[in-house]
């Protein structure tokens, strides 16, 4: 089996050296809107989950405005110490995280303690790696895979940069495929 932390480290540096050779502006040009095809697979103002984008990962802050301005609750995640299972809030403030605290990983900000607790109907998960089969190598802790095996109704997608598509990647029996990834040039997967 392939060493999962050493896969880690290399995808997260292709991610950081594709993401440095983008022009700044081309950064703020992607990921602007989710694709025709995924927002006719959400629910009609249902509950969407984001995650807080960190460093190099695919950005979700113009996601979480287009969300919110077509109807859309917006959820992002929550956790109540580093030992907490993840639980999802209210996140009503992508322009500025105004209602946005640090959360206990310290880089990802998370919605404050008395946010309205929430179970999306779709979750874009954050990743380092994918298949065009919707494999997911996740940042190794576990947490989306364990909320979304105890929440299968849950349509789980992926955003990422187009350097994190890998032809084969190792998975268990506990990993939550995902139904759909969206890079900058393609949706893989069926809705």
């Amino acid at each position: 089996m392939t060493d999962k932390s050493a896969l880690r480290r290399a995808l997260r540096q292709s991610r950081r050296d594709h993401v440095a050779s983008l022009p700044p502006v081309m950064r703020n040009l992607v990921f602007l809107r989710p694709p025709g095809a995924v927002v006719t697979a959400l629910p009609v103002g249902g509950c969407v989950a984001l995650y807080h984008a960190v460093g190099d990962e695919a950005p979700t802050r113009a996601y979480g405005k287009w969300l919110i301005e077509n109807g859309f609750t917006v959820a992002l995640p929550w956790f109540a110490g580093r030992d907490a299972p993840m639980d999802f809030r209210v996140w009503t403030d992508p322009w500025d995280d105004a209602d946005l605290v640090p959360g206990p990983w310290g880089g990802a900000l998370q919605p404050a303690d008395d946010a309205a607790q929430l179970t999306p109907d779709v979750a874009f998960v954050p990743l380092v790696g994918f298949t065009a089969e919707g494999a997911r190598l996740g940042q190794g802790g576990g947490h989306y895979d364990r909320w979304l095996a105890a929440h299968p109704q849950v349509v789980a997608m992926g955003l990422a940069w187009d350097c994190q598509l890998a032809d084969d990647l190792p998975t268990e029996p506990h990993d939550i495929p995902l139904r759909a990834v969206i890079t900058p040039t393609r949706l893989f997967g069926t809705l």
